[in-house]
């Protein structure tokens, strides 16, 4: 064989060496977002099953979990919360209410007590109402409401927020081997408020790094 019939055969190894090299480079991207696709498939029929299923059933507490407040007065969302707990407590689901969520820096009021205020406002007694002041995220107040359980004897307790927010909430509390019951609040429209859409994005994103730790 001639130098000149080797050269051409020399330059075709090198690419045919990168051609592999994408290739196998291409269908690891490939699997990977088939598997991303996969899993954020999976998440969004897990967050569509509790966003639309009430389970509100007989338990110890109501927990209600925090959302903006204005000087004291809660926003449209926290308000829908309330309220559906409100109802919840009216029909005997439990006979006391657990309000979560601190204060953002700079606020004079804290979530829970807002939401206390407002329960108190609307015919619930004090001594039926718990405030916690000191959460700041989701994770801390679920991990709060396993506290409290614990140690005021609760063992059935009833989670309400915004439907997109209950399964997070319910693995979080499932993790700390919390038995719980989900119910969805009223849709409620505010100005300035994420699409339903924009929430449940958020909550796969937000799910996705609770489960890999990456949060």
């Amino acid at each position: 064989m001639s130098g000149a019939d080797a050269l051409p055969r020399a330059r075709r190894r090198p690419n045919w060496a990168v051609s592999a090299v994408r290739f196998f480079i291409l269908y690891l991207f490939s699997v990977a977002l088939l598997c991303a696709l996969g899993w954020c498939i999976w998440v969004y029929f897990q967050i569509e099953h509790y966003a639309y299923e009430d389970q509100a059933a007989p338990a110890d507490v109501i927990c209600v979990f925090g959302a903006a407040e204005y000087d004291g007065k809660p926003s449209p969302v926290l308000r829908a919360r309330l309220d559906h707990a409100l109802a919840l407590y009216e029909h005997s689901i439990a006979p006391v209410v657990l309000t979560l969520g601190g204060s953002a820096p700079g606020d004079t009021y804290s979530e829970g007590q807002v939401g206390l205020a407002y329960l108190m406002a609307n015919g619930v007694p004090q001594k039926a109402i718990i405030a916690e002041t000191q959460s700041r995220t989701t994770e801390e107040q679920a991990k709060r409401i396993v506290v409290i359980a614990r140690t005021n004897g609760y063992h059935r307790v009833v989670i309400v927020s915004d439907p997109a927010h209950l399964f997070r909430i319910r693995e979080i509390c499932a993790r700390e081997r919390m038995a719980v019951l989900t119910s969805p609040r009223p849709q409620v429209a505010a100005v300035g408020s994420a699409s339903e859409w924009q929430q449940v994005w958020h909550e796969i994103v937000a799910y996705t790094l609770w489960r890999t730790h990456l949060h």
